[in-house]
């Protein structure tokens, strides 16, 4: 019998990133765009899912917010915490499945910006995964996230369905009462606002 590994689950998400796997980087367009929704942080508490090798997470603490990088990847953690913080305050780490484990375990009990760079498409319960955003994002807050549209590389290329689908972008996009979007090549960026 065979099983199958979720793919928003450690298990499969570990042993890539032990191996040495590495994904898109942020670039100026994106962080001019972050930058233009978020503006400086002041301060606020800002948590990033999915945080892999922190670059987000680094960058929000740049803009002035004390940031939490979260990853259920122990190796992306520990590549994450093992690198510079740059300038501004030095982000906190933790090993978190953001979509079964205590989110009591987090440092705040609300956070002024979540952001998900590149996780969403991986998300197996889309739905229960937005309602829990819901629940840690404070009043006013802003939940930022990235992710590949599906069908916007070339046909030939085998990874053309790999991004999100309308239906999918639709549920991510309901319920808000502010939704701003930009595109990026293949990725879209969303801010979305309670």
């Amino acid at each position: 019998m065979t099983t199958t590994v979720s793919t928003a689950a450690a298990a499969y998400w570990e042993p890539l990133w032990s191996q040495g796997r590495r994904y898109r980087q942020l670039d100026d367009i994106e962080n001019r765009l972050l930058e233009q929704h978020l503006g400086a942080g002041h301060g606020r508490p800002a948590l990033d899912i999915g945080c892999g090798d922190g670059s987000l997470t680094r960058r929000l603490a740049e803009l002035g917010f004390r940031t939490t990088g979260i990853d259920c990847s122990p190796s992306a953690i520990a590549l994450a915490a093992a690198q510079a913080p740059g300038p501004g305050r030095a982000p906190l780490w933790q090993c978190v499945d953001f979509t079964t484990d205590d989110l009591g375990t987090l440092p705040e009990p609300a956070y002024a910006v979540i952001t998900c760079r590149l996780v969403y498409r991986w998300i197996d319960d889309k739905a229960a995964f937005l309602d829990r955003v819901r629940r840690l994002l404070a009043p006013g807050g802003t939940f930022w996230i990235v992710a590949e549209i599906a069908g916007r590389r070339p046909a030939t290329d085998p990874l053309q369905d790999l991004g999100i689908t309308p239906a999918q972008a639709e549920l991510l996009t309901a319920h808000w009462s502010a939704v701003h979007t930009a595109d990026l090549d293949v990725l879209r960026c969303y801010a979305l606002r309670p």
